[in-house]
């Protein structure tokens, strides 16, 4: 497996963590040079 295979199964593992991890909110991708350098998590609580 190459090294850019090895960095988006990491990428996938990460995102689908935030996703289990949370109810409401949003996942958002910052790419730098065609290339995923960071994720962030914006997580929501609702109040009902």
């Amino acid at each position: 497996m190459g090294n850019d295979q090895q960095q988006l199964e990491t990428i996938f593992t990460k995102i689908k963590e935030m996703l289990d991890s949370m109810k409401f909110g949003s996942i958002t991708l910052v790419i730098q040079d065609g290339k995923i350098i960071q994720l962030e998590k914006n997580e929501k609580v609702r109040l009902r």
